[in-house]
């Protein structure tokens, strides 16, 4: 491997490996407990739901099919996510979908000074949450086709000549 990406950095190439990893690791690991908890939903989030599409995360909340419907994609995708980005496949599909689904749960619970919300979160934020840097860290990967660094969309690359996805 003379070159590991267009520059020869090895050390962006590994830090972008690193963020890679551990956001996929984040995202596999909240969706494996999702998945393995039977009584796990995304009921109490949507209810507490106080910003500008409220009436939609409440409208979820409050039909028990589209419910169910959302608890999957919330269980499933994060599983998916995570470890397409752990493993470095699908990687930029991986990342943008995450970002989605990121500000998704930004958008229903933002950290905005004045909304009171019933669950707890860790710290103390204004604006700027874990969400919130995830979701940029996320863009940034779908940016350097981070998969090929490290990733199984290297060898896809290798393989077929086209970039990864």
């Amino acid at each position: 491997m003379k070159n590991i990406d267009m520059d020869g950095s090895v050390a962006r190439s590994f830090s972008l490996f690193l963020l890679r990893i551990f956001i996929g690791w984040h995202l596999l690991f909240e969706g494996l407990i999702k998945v393995m908890d039977p009584s796990w939903t995304a009921h109490g989030f949507l209810k507490g739901s106080k910003w500008i599409f409220s009436d939609f995360f409440l409208m979820i909340a409050n039909n028990s099919a589209l419910l169910g419907i959302v608890d999957l994609l919330n269980q499933w995708g994060l599983v998916l996510i995570g470890l397409a980005l752990f493993i470095g496949v699908f990687t930029r599909i991986a990342a943008i979908s995450g970002v989605v689904l990121l500000m998704l749960y930004y958008v229903c619970m933002p950290p905005f000074m004045g909304l009171d919300y019933a669950s707890t979160t860790e710290g103390s934020y204004m604006i700027v949450n874990k969400n919130l840097i995830e979701v940029a860290a996320l863009l940034i990967l779908s940016l350097f086709s981070a998969g090929e660094h490290f990733g199984l969309d290297l060898l896809r690359r290798r393989r077929t000549g086209k970039l990864a996805f």
